[in-house]
Order: structure tokens, then C-alpha cells, then sequence
């Protein structure tokens, strides 16, 4: 299978552009787990190749007591613990872009004295002029450090930008815990800074699988025409993972698998997958064509939510042959606990392009394997002169694996070698890192994208409050009618009996997982 790359801000013409443009990036909540796993890692390899300018610094800020020489030290160990031939070379380069400011988020006028002099300071390189704020930090601190930067004015519209100049902020998931919570957090934001500068970052669109749905669907004469309720049968949109909370019990136990993977991840790879064709590649375009597409769910009425809205909650089990505790044994969970580690969703789609077309999501943690993916499958052909089998190709499947590998394959019907037509499943593959190159990772993207000022594959303020209304009346039914018979699945399953009840009732198996 072949793609073609669509025209995108990473091209190398806009590489010359950004390499043109120095800039300072402000890393709010450098000292904690996302800045070291995540986010220093894929700055480090824009680094390595070439797309930062020499001018670019990073400037961590976060309460953590550390100096200059410190910060380097942590995020040097961060980087190298994964090192790639020629990063260890590479480093001293880098770590001489990277300086710490000790301060309070909210409250601390000193620590935004501070950065507001780092950028007083003359600068001919001007990466003064170009700043990119990133909150690293829980959603209760995003409007403080905001309001905090706009008195500052280094950010918003008390920010008076050079001709050259710019002054954005990133902002981290979850993006509220609700409804009411998340059209808040976005008025607290618009007080002080134009939507066009807000960048709310939602990983699984920086992968490189999730934005080949556009070329594979736009850029081909074969996908688009069958791209309907006519063609296809049904979508499953799945994130199973063995790992259990991870030490994260804490926090788990505020979110849950609704709030923490369907709500932001799930809902992004809905909307991708059912988007309308945007008449031009430009962001407005994009993301006009997503908050349709959330905004045209049906609602699941109180009826409706006990049929086609699934919780689950592991208890003991076996991963890779090996015992594991039950959610309720996790460390920081309450031992009587009704959160719930899977999610699992049946929606509708109310426009003319998916009536009727049911679209399947499931999101688990302690699941019989590790797999993200979206699975189209298509309806199988009105006629055949010779017998199809079901599990030979029939109904033709499109598949974006997101995890453990990034790839699409396509699922067609083969004749099997030898006499007589005995037919067989054949797969038609394409995997990104297939040329020997590995792909950059989602932040390595969009980290990229939000330098260069293209925020496609970033949230806006309506697509999180359309995802979040989809998704409030199912938990607040949750709230108010709690759920009895947890832990409802052994870790190492294919997830609860409920689950499975859920798309049987269609007459449709979820994919297995093993």
C-alpha cells in the first residue's frame, strides 16, 4: 500500500523557515515525570536533527530547588537513558540551550520577575521576540501561570510582539473533568490570551498513524468513495494496555478510564476517522470539520447508557504468565474503590455520511495485550461466484495500528496457492519506520507544529467541550448509579462480560485481543 505525503508544516522548505527562527521555549513543570519522559527527550531529537536553530534555549521553571548545572544534569540522564548512536557527542551542544528558574506557579512574583528579565535581556539572535510557554502541569494551574504571564506581559494581549515575534502556550490533558469544568478553564484562558495562541495538546494526533488517515483517505482515489454508511459496516476504536495504574493509583483514582483515555484520545480518533473533506488543508478548515463531527454524536439518553455504555474494573490476574494485583490493591487506591480501568462506548453518528453505522470504543488497562488501533470494517461483497469464508478476507478490514507498532494494513480475500478456489485472508501492509528510519515521535510533531505556528493537530476550545458533552451524561449516570460487581474482569482478559455484550448485541465480536 502505498501513501502520498500531504502538504504539512514539516515540509523542509518550512525546516529552512524554522531554522530562521530562533526561539525560547519555557518548560513549566520541568522537574516532573512528563518534562523528563516526554517532552526534553523530543526536543533533544528535534535537536539531533537539525530542526532547532542554534539560537533556540529552554528555560525550565518549576519549584523544585535546582541551579543551572542541576537541571542539565537530571535532563541529561532523562535523555541519555535511551541514547541513540551520537547523542552522548551530541549533548554538551544542547545542554548549553538549557537553564532553571526556581518559582511558584500562582502567587510568586518572583520567579515571573525573573523569566520576564531573562527576556529583557538583549538577545541578537531574537529568541526573545519568539516564546513558546509549555504547562507541564495539572489543569488547576494552567489559568494562574496564564494570568500570571499576561501581568507579566510575556504572553497575550499585553505581550507587544516585534514584527518577527510571537507568544504562544501549550497546554497539557485533562483539559477539565467535565463539562462545566472545561468551558470554565476555556473562558479563565480567553480572558487573557487569543485562542489562536492556545495550543492544547492531545499526543495520539502528533502520531504519525493518526495523521496517515488523512492521506490514506483524501489522498486515494480507492478509500474516499467507500468511505460511507453504504461501505462500511462498523468502526472499533481500541486502547488496551497490560500495564496496571503504574504507581499512579493517585491520580487514577480522580480520572478513570472515561476521563483519562476516552474523553481526549479516543474522541480525537473518532473524529478523524468520520471527519467530512475539509475544502483546503488549512487548521480552521480541519478543525471545523472535527467539532461537526462530535457535535453530530447522538446523545446517550438515562436508557440508553445502561445498553451502550460499558465500566469495567480489574481485580487479580496473570500478565505474561505472571501474577498481578487488582486495581483495588494497587498502591493509593481506595481498597473499596468504583473507579473504572475500562471504558467502553457504542456511539452514533447523525449525518448522512453514518446513519446507522455503529462506532465501537474501548479503552482498558490490564487487558490480554497491549494494542491501539482503529479497525474499519467494511461490508462484505453482495455477491461471490465461489464460497467466502468469514475469516478469509470477505469483509475487507482497514486497520491504523497505533501500538505496539505504527503501521495500516488492509484485509482483502486471496486465492490460496493450489488447485481449486480456495480462498485465504491476504494483508496489504505499510509501516512508517519500514524505510529504516524511525518515525519522529507525537512529540517530536507536534512540538514542531506549535513552533512553527500551525495548530491542526492541537484541540480548540469547542472540539473539548463537544467531546466532553458527549461524554458528561454517561458519567454523571456512573456517579449516581454506582456499580455493584467490581472488579468485573481478571487482569489478562479480553475485558468485562459487559463489554463483549455490548457490540454481540449487533451481532458484532469485538477484535480479539491476544
Amino acid at each position: 500500500m502505498s501513501t502520498r505525503t500531504p502538504a504539512h508544516p514539516r515540509t523542509s522548505a518550512d525546516t529552512e523557515r524554522l531554522k530562521l527562527q530562533p526561539c525560547t521555549l519555557v518548560l513549566f513543570g520541568a522537574s516532573g515525570d512528563l518534562a523528563h519522559r516526554m517532552v526534553v527527550p523530543a526536543l533533544f531529537r528535534l535537536w539531533r536533527r537539525g530542526l532547532l536553530a542554534p539560537g533556540f534555549r529552554l528555560v525550565g521553571y518549576a519549584r523544585t530547588k535546582l541551579d543551572d548545572a542541576a537541571f542539565r544534569d537530571g535532563m541529561r540522564k532523562a535523555v541519555l537513558e535511551k541514547a541513540r548512536p551520537g547523542d552522548e557527542e551530541a549533548w554538551p551542544a544542547f545542554a548549553e540551550r538549557l537553564g532553571y528558574i526556581t518559582g511558584q506557579y500562582e502567587g510568586d512574583q518572583a520567579g515571573y520577575r525573573q523569566l520576564a528579565e531573562l527576556f529583557g535581556q538583549a538577545d541578537e539572535s531574537g529568541a526573545t521576540a519568539r516564546r513558546l510557554f509549555y504547562l507541564a502541569l495539572p489543569p488547576k494551574e494552567f489559568a494562574p501561570v496564564i494570568r500570571q504571564l499576561a501581568e507579566a506581559k510575556l504572553l497575550g494581549r499585553s505581550y507587544q510582539a516585534p514584527t518577527d515575534g510571537w507568544s504562544r502556550v501549550i497546554v497539557e490533558k485533562p483539559f477539565g473533568r467535565d463539562l462545566a469544568s472545561a468551558r470554565e478553564l476555556n473562558a479563565a484562558i480567553a480572558r487573557d490570551v487569543d485562542e489562536h495562541f492556545v495550543y492544547r495538546i492531545d499526543h495520539y494526533l502528533g502520531k504519525e498513524a493518526a495523521q496517515n488517515l488523512f492521506t490514506l483517505r483524501f489522498g486515494n482515489a480507492l478509500f474516499e468513495p467507500v468511505w460511507n454508511r453504504n461501505y462500511i459496516d462498523h468502526v472499533q476504536i481500541t486502547a488496551a494496555e497490560t500495564l496496571g495504574v503504574e504507581g499512579r493509583g493517585g491520580y487514577y483514582e480522580t480520572a478513570g478510564a472515561m476521563r483519562d483515555m476516552v474523553q481526549n484520545h479516543l474522541m480525537q480518533l473518532m473524529a478523524l476517522v468520520a471527519i467530512e473533506p475539509p475544502d483546503r488543508w488549512t487548521s480552521t478548515a480541519v478543525r471545523n470539520e472535527k467539532v461537526q463531527v462530535l457535535q453530530a454524536v447522538q446523545r446517550l439518553e438515562e436508557d440508553a447508557i445502561c445498553r451502550d455504555a460499558v465500566r469495567g474494573q480489574y481485580g487479580p490476574g496473570t500478565i505474561d504468565g505472571a501474577p498481578v494485583p487488582g486495581y483495588r490493591q494497587e498502591p493509593g487506591v481506595d481498597p473499596h474503590s468504583m473507579v473504572e480501568t475500562y471504558a467502553g462506548l457504542r456511539l452514533h453518528i447523525d449525518n448522512l455520511r453514518w446513519a446507522g453505522v455503529p462506532f465501537y470504543l474501548r479503552a482498558g488497562k490490564r487487558l490480554a495485550a497491549r494494542r491501539t488501533e482503529i479497525a474499519i470494517q467494511f461490508k462484505p461483497a453482495p455477491h461471490t461466484p465461489f464460497p467466502v469464508p468469514d475469516d478469509a478476507g470477505g469483509a475487507n478490514t482497514l486497520v491504523v495500528e497505533f501500538a505496539p507498532n505504527e503501521r495500516l494494513t488492509l484485509r482483502v480475500a486471496g486465492k490460496a496457492p493450489g488447485r481449486g478456489m480456495l480462498v485465504t485472508p491476504v494483508e496489504l501492509a505499510y509501516c512508517g519506520a519500514s524505510s529504516g528510519e524511525k518515525p519522529p515521535s507525537a512529540y517530536e510533531n507536534l512540538l514542531v507544529d506549535a513552533l512553527v505556528g500551525d495548530p491542526t493537530f492541537f484541540a480548540r476550545a469547542d472540539e473539548v467541550e463537544a467531546s466532553w458533552a458527549i461524554i458528561d451524561p454517561v458519567l454523571h449516570h456512573w456517579e449516581h448509579e454506582p456499580e455493584l460487581r467490581f472488579p468485573n474482569y481478571e487482569s489478562g482478559s479480553q475485558g468485562p462480560l459487559e463489554g463483549d455484550a455490548m457490540v454481540q448485541r449487533d451481532e458484532r465480536p469485538w477484535r480479539d485481543l491476544a
